[in-house]
């Protein structure tokens, strides 16, 4: 990842295609088009290669985020359980519809402790909604299983995680309804830029209304055309969607590269007795764009983080300082920092962050390092950087 680090010709020719028309807006036009319509078979192209029924293009996996929530009745005073690590669009996401983020502990996948899940289940629950960081998965069978026996819904946020898969299914595609974002850093990018899928028909129709004002895009009038019911404006580019086009269709080429350089120093890091890798649930692939490992302890964490950007090792997040991604330092979520006014139901669900601690958390972001994996690395640089990271990472160990 990121996917930005393999543009080619392919890329250039649908942005060419784009601008040969002038039409840069996805609907309307249609007789200046020549036939493009880039966003419409971008979301062709992701139905066939995540094998899911529908598809809607939106203008950011915040985006697409908000739009699953919405589409799927979730609204004010809802809680939605997430996960302390995630980034923090995904708690702006709920909240921008009124909902409340209810954040629970993760376990040793870095994702949802399906334990935490079932008591965090109140009465006002509406959806869990597990977040795939880093490439990787929740143990979506457990919280399936606690969705049906609580009449819940499984929406998927798989910003992170295209390309991955459990149980032979894309992730995204499990739940009721899944979200990824194609944004400049992610392995498959439109610049900015996100999607929504489904397998519910009712969902994709009011995804495809609601993230267009409403518009029910029936007839070939765009002025004419209905609103079933009230809509923002979420919509994509055609500049957007054709560099998407191009970067979908190198999906399993770039997939393929980075399992091959996560498997080089997966296999080098083995080699340090002291560390220990992300757990994957049974029947669950990676899509390999981080390597997620645990070291001993919080400040051994520490020391080798920094050790590692000393030695010119980059792209090695230890995510317990960081600002975006860990609940530890969100205090603008905790004192509800906002330019306007939030509802009741918000406020009074917020309170529990002013005296809730996640140890279990903390036990696990703490002794946590996880190393972005590279497209455009040779062979020769991977295996470098392997060695680099294991006489670092030694020479921390047993200097502690």
């Amino acid at each position: 990842m990121p996917g930005f680090e393999f543009f080619s010709d392919l890329e250039r020719q649908e942005v060419h295609d784009v601008l040969s028309t002038g039409v840069l807006m996805r609907y309307g036009f249609d007789a200046m088009r020549n036939g493009h319509w880039k966003a419409k078979e971008l979301e062709q192209e992701l139905e066939n290669r995540l094998h899911v029924k529908h598809a809607q293009l939106v203008a950011s996996g915040t985006a697409a985020v908000s739009v699953s929530l919405a589409v799927a009745g979730i609204g004010a005073g809802d809680e939605v359980i997430m996960p302390t690590f995630t980034f923090v669009a995904s708690f702006e996401a709920v909240m921008m519809l009124g909902a409340v983020p209810v954040l629970v502990d993760i376990d040793d996948t870095l994702t949802l402790d399906p334990a935490a899940v079932e008591k965090a289940i109140t009465l006002k629950t509406k959806a869990i909604m597990p977040v795939h960081m880093c490439g990787s998965m929740a143990n979506l069978e457990a919280l399936q299983g606690i969705c049906n026996t609580h009449n819940l819904l499984l929406i998927e946020d798989a910003c992170q995680a295209i390309g991955a898969t459990y149980n032979g299914k894309a992730l995204g595609t499990i739940g009721d309804v899944g979200c990824f974002s194609f944004d400049f850093v992610k392995t498959i990018t439109c610049g900015e830029g996100g999607a929504v899928v489904t397998n519910n028909s009712a969902y994709a129709t009011h995804a495809d209304h609601y993230s267009d004002h409403g518009h029910d895009h029936v007839g070939t009038d765009r002025g004419a055309e209905g609103h079933p019911f009230l809509g923002y404006n979420f919509r994509i580019s055609e500049l957007n969607a054709a560099v998407g086009l191009a970067q979908v269709k190198r999906l399993p080429e770039f997939i393929a590269i980075q399992k091959a350089h996560y498997t080089i120093l997966r296999e080098a890091l083995s080699q340090i007795p002291e560390i220990t890798f992300r757990a994957v649930p049974e029947g669950g692939e990676e899509s390999y764009a981080f390597l997620s490992f645990f070291l001993p302890d919080l400040n051994l964490a520490r020391y080798a983080s920094k050790a590692l950007k000393e030695a010119g090792v980059d792209g090695c997040f230890h995510y317990y300082d960081n600002n975006w991604h860990y609940i530890r330092k969100w205090e603008h979520l905790k004192d509800l920092k906002t330019l306007y006014p939030v509802s009741a139901e918000v406020k009074d669900g917020l309170k529990y962050l002013q005296t809730k601690t996640f140890e279990q958390s903390d036990h696990y972001i703490g002794r946590n390092l996880s190393c972005l994996i590279k497209l455009s690395w040779t062979e020769a640089e991977v295996k470098a950087r392997a060695a680099s990271m294991v006489a670092t990472i030694n020479a921390v160990i047993a200097a502690r």
